[in-house]
């Protein structure tokens, strides 16, 4: 798309790399689900019960790389049919990482270190939250509302994305400390890093979206 600017091309590029290891380390899963090496270890949940995680790692990578590109200027000013055919495949990813996420944190049994009430909670209002503002960002479109379809894509996306932040929040605290982050730490970080998202996303839209004053 020669439409696409150098500044666009730099976006995506951070949102690929951002995106990298937690898409490409569910997508490793996937892989040893389907009978491949286990090159990452081994999940008990996955194996006794592999559909929703399957559906929840394709349906996030969808989300999470076609989701940038809704974002881009000019993929919505030069190329709105497809930013419209995009908009469709997004959205259903969305639903489907949001209704997974939602059963695997019910249904999955965790060890305690893993999950604990504080992330419970805060995994099922967001997995509940992200459904429904992808639905109301497809009622705002339809209704030619721009303002409220895009914003709720941007929160929509800024809770799709947590598991990249998370990924990078639990990096650098084993590079800064030798070891992994584990029960209330690990859910204080895990919620930390959604709460960072959005904080950007509101950062984001009142920038975007704040009431322009004409001068006097």
């Amino acid at each position: 798309m020669r439409s696409v600017s150098s500044r666009e091309w730099m976006f995506l590029a951070i949102i690929l790399i951002y995106s990298f290891v937690p898409t490409f380390g569910g997508l490793f899963r996937i892989a040893e689900l389907l009978g491949g090496p286990a090159i990452i270890p081994a999940n008990p949940r996955a194996l006794a019960h592999p559909l929703p995680i399957v559906l929840h790692i394709l349906s996030s990578f969808l989300f999470c790389l076609l989701g940038a590109l809704q974002f881009l200027p000019s993929m919505r000013r030069y190329h709105l049919g497809l930013h419209r055919m995009m908009g469709r495949v997004v959205a259903a990813a969305g639903c489907m990482s949001a209704l997974t996420g939602l059963w695997m944190t019910h249904f999955y049994a965790f060890p305690q270190e893993l999950q604990g009430s504080l992330l419970y909670w805060a995994r099922m209002a967001l997995s509940l939250s992200m459904f429904g503002l992808i639905a109301w960002a497809v009622i705002a479109i339809r209704s030619r509302n721009l303002v409220g379809h895009s914003t709720a894509m941007l929160r929509a996306y800024a809770v799709g994305q947590g598991a990249s932040t998370q990924t990078f929040l639990g990096i650098s605290w084993m590079v800064a400390f030798g070891t992994e982050p584990l029960g209330l730490l690990r859910d204080v970080m895990m919620v930390f890093a959604w709460g960072l998202n959005l904080l950007i996303a509101e950062f984001l839209i009142s920038k975007m979206f704040a009431p322009r004053t004409l001068p006097t």
